[in-house]
């Protein structure tokens, strides 16, 4: 396995945004290396730092970096849209601070074992759980061709969703498609030359589809997002780092409506839900990266940051 060593993306904005007591508790539901939760446990004093991933890998990495924090770190192997369980089986009702740190991580990329690339052949994998039954290889050569044209469109935005859906399950007929490179042969045969000379790499969107779908990280995103609210300290801010416009959509939509309240129709003359804010916007615009961090860290140019605040 190689080292899980992570560039931690809006670092010092999530640090700041988070607006971290020394004697709070706080959630990290992506932990990834635990560059992110590092720094909160620096901060804390009698507080205490829960931090949740459902990558192996990951939690045994950050176990080492997080050591020397002590018993103010508690970790747990699952999967965030169930954190409310996690704090629940640690005696824990409400907290001052959850952070998600969306997709795939460096190392989860970097590791050609995994199956995340389509730059390196490797099994058709893509799964952020080992212990996860739905992997890669399933979705290709098992899901018919309205479903994979559907993921392709829909959590790719790819626009040959219909020729590459069609091309894998022309491939798959004569035998399986086993492998992240054969996949990717596949993806560059079924797109016209002029989408080929493009600067992104022809399978980006498609390897990204089929991963959101492996890991059902939109589910996961929405269910997480519904509890943490709830979850949350009056106080309490909630920090939402995304990486693609699937994501961001649904975290700003999120945030938009706990702290809008009222779901009555405009035109109704008085609020009959009786639904009242739950969070003020601490972002009204996601944060990016600067220039600075874009040049250590090229991978964070996709990244926005989301904060709200507990009423």
């Amino acid at each position: 396995m190689n080292e899980f060593h992570h560039i931690s993306v809006l670092l010092e904005e999530c640090i700041q945004g988070l607006n971290i007591r020394p004697d709070g508790i706080y959630v990290d539901g992506t932990l990834g290396g635990a560059g992110h939760s590092s720094r909160i446990a620096a901060r804390l004093t009698t507080g205490r730092l829960v931090g949740i991933d459902r990558d192996p890998a990951a939690l045994a990495a950050a176990e080492k970096r997080l050591a020397p924090y002590g018993d103010r770190v508690s970790l747990v192997h699952g999967n965030y849209r169930r954190m409310d369980e996690a704090l629940g089986s640690l005696g824990i009702d409400r907290v001052d601070g959850i952070l998600m740190d969306l997709g795939v991580s460096s190392p989860q990329l970097d590791d050609a074992r995994r199956g995340f690339s389509y730059m390196a052949d490797a099994p058709l994998d893509m799964r952020m759980d080992s212990q996860d039954t739905r992997d890669a290889y399933q979705v290709v050569n098992q899901w018919p061709y309205e479903e994979l044209k559907r993921i392709l469109y829909e959590y790719g935005e790819e626009r040959y969703a219909p020729q590459i859906a069609a091309a894998i399950c022309r491939r798959r007929e004569s035998a399986p498609i086993e492998t992240t490179l054969q996949l990717v042969d596949v993806i560059r045969g079924a797109m016209p030359p002029a989408a080929l000379r493009e600067k992104q790499h022809p399978a980006k969107r498609s390897f990204q589809a089929i991963r959101i779908a492996v890991n059902d990280e939109l589910s996961d995103l929405s269910e997480a997002l519904e509890k943490a609210v709830p979850l949350l300290n009056k106080g309490g801010r909630l920090a939402v780092i995304t990486f693609h416009s699937l994501e961001d959509r649904i975290v700003k939509n999120a945030m938009a409506n706990a702290a809008k309240g009222c779901t009555c129709p405009p035109s109704f003359p008085v609020c009959v839900c009786g639904k009242t804010p739950q969070v003020k916007l601490i972002t009204k615009k996601p944060i990016v990266s600067g220039e600075q961090e874009l040049e250590r860290n090229p991978r964070a140019r996709s990244a926005k940051l989301r904060i709200c605040e507990k009423l």
